[in-house]
């Protein structure tokens, strides 16, 4: 398969590239500084673009069979990056003709199927507390792609850390099973999976540990 991965340079996004070539998939890594971007494969291709210009978006799509969008916000914030994001994602692939898409988030963005605990709540207040603007671009972001008519999954997660890959983990909503961690590899492991096994079709599944 042939899958452009936004993101590609750090934490998730990294790991979607590393396992997606250890598939056997093609690769379009979108980062920013190319010369920075270390991965080397046959199979790769780097691609330099900003995810908040519409046209670089637009040219990276072109020819691709999925989208991967691992985005997350950058520091300093810029404001209304991650919507701004989604917007030129949703329209690059309508304008090449592109309908997978798997985006990512945080566990904090919430859906009607959640029944968050006390832990899950108190990391929600301080989160609003702390990077409101994040959250809320986070949430925007979320509702650029529900109003698409994309094959999209958003997969949200806890905190993510650094770890092995060992595929065990759980997947469903958050409730008093869901964990407050995972690794990025296992982030990584369950965008693959669902590329492809599409279970979690226009959903919004939490993956922990």
């Amino acid at each position: 398969m042939k899958i452009v991965v936004f993101g590609a340079s750090r934490g998730v996004g990294l790991e979607v590239v590393k396992q997606a070539l250890e598939a056997g998939h093609t690769v379009t890594a979108f980062v920013r500084s190319p010369e920075k971007f270390t991965v080397k494969d046959a199979n790769l291709t780097v691609f330099k673009g900003d995810s908040m210009d519409a046209e670089a978006v637009e040219q990276a799509i072109a020819g691709q069979d999925a989208v991967i969008s691992a985005l997350g916000p950058t520091r300093p914030p810029v404001p209304h990056m991650m919507e701004t994001s989604a917007k030129n994602i949703v329209a690059g692939m309508k304008k090449n003709g592109v309908r997978r898409l798997i985006s990512t988030t945080g566990a904090g963005v919430r859906q009607p199927e959640d029944q968050p605990k006390f832990i899950d709540h108190f990391i929600g207040f301080l989160l609003n507390l702390l990077a409101k603007d994040v959250v809320l671009d986070s949430a925007e972001n979320v509702k650029v792609i529900q109003a698409s008519e994309l094959d999209w999954t958003v997969v949200r997660y806890p905190r993510l850390v650094d770890g092995k890959h060992n595929g065990k983990y759980q997947v469903g909503y958050v409730c008093k099973s869901s964990g407050t961690q995972l690794s990025r590899a296992d982030g990584a492991d369950f965008i693959l999976k669902e590329l492809t096994e599409r279970k979690w079709l226009k959903k919004l599944p939490v993956a922990s540990y």
